[in-house]
């Protein structure tokens, strides 16, 4: 199979040569540096900016000094302390409540300025936006709309420079992130039937959740035994 795109998702586990700054001699034919590098060089320019840089600074000295040692929740402290953050904003499914409050006190008690809304602020009807009473959740009654697009907005007035994103719908999350002034983050990602584990279905899609495939599902190769390892059955 061929690719005029980045592909990097088929890269082999065995390559990776932007791990070693090697990709332009061991790369695959569709890794970036062979298919766009004048892309890259055009973004990497960005980073001449102060505030982009700063951002890439403070987000890799977050990454290393946490590695496998700080929650997400830590991290997002630390990123924003380390960024001179006073205001932050917490945009979140009004089912996630209970966790908003408790972020909001980890973040209160590092001496931050919190503000919060809940998708369903303003309590406005689904027909406002053109939806039928048969695609609401519950038919037969008035049934609120997520209001990403306000909840943004409320946060922007309010001055916060960082919004953590706690459990927004697929969709929603994207508009928030569309209308924020402020930097976004995700600290929960909604998936109710895996716990708020979306990858989950990834590392179960040939098996529990083999149903997320479509109908041009790829051919599954049959796995070979590991040379020098006992197999099921052999002797």
């Amino acid at each position: 199979m061929t690719y005029d795109a980045p592909s990097c998702a088929y890269c082999p586990p065995n390559v990776q040569a932007c791990r070693q700054g090697e990709s332009a001699e061991q790369g695959p034919g569709f890794c970036p540096t062979k298919v766009d590098q004048p892309g890259i060089d055009s973004a990497c320019a960005h980073y001449d900016d102060l505030e982009v840089r700063h951002i890439a600074q403070v987000s890799a000295v977050v990454e290393s000094e946490g590695y496998c040692r700080w929650t997400r929740v830590e991290e997002a402290c630390q990123f924003a302390k380390r960024m001179g953050f006073k205001k932050i904003g917490i945009a979140h499914c009004i089912s996630f409540v209970d966790e908003a409050l408790m972020m909001s006190q980890i973040l209160e008690s590092h001496g931050f300025e919190v503000a919060s809304v809940a998708c369903k602020h303003g309590g406005i009807a689904k027909e406002e936006i053109g939806l039928s009473d048969e695609q609401k959740i519950r038919p037969g009654g008035h049934e609120s709309m997520c209001n990403p697009v306000s909840q943004a907005e409320l946060l922007n007035r309010t001055g916060c420079e960082f919004n953590l994103v706690m459990g927004l719908c697929i969709g929603h999350d994207s508009l928030f992130i569309k209308y924020s002034e402020g930097l976004v983050s995700t600290l929960v990602t909604k998936d109710r039937v895996l716990a708020h584990n979306p990858i989950g279905a990834l590392h179960l899609a040939d098996t529990y959740f083999d149903r997320v495939w479509g109908p041009a599902r790829p051919q599954k190769k049959p796995k070979l035994p590991v040379q020098g390892r006992r197999t099921m059955g052999s002797p």
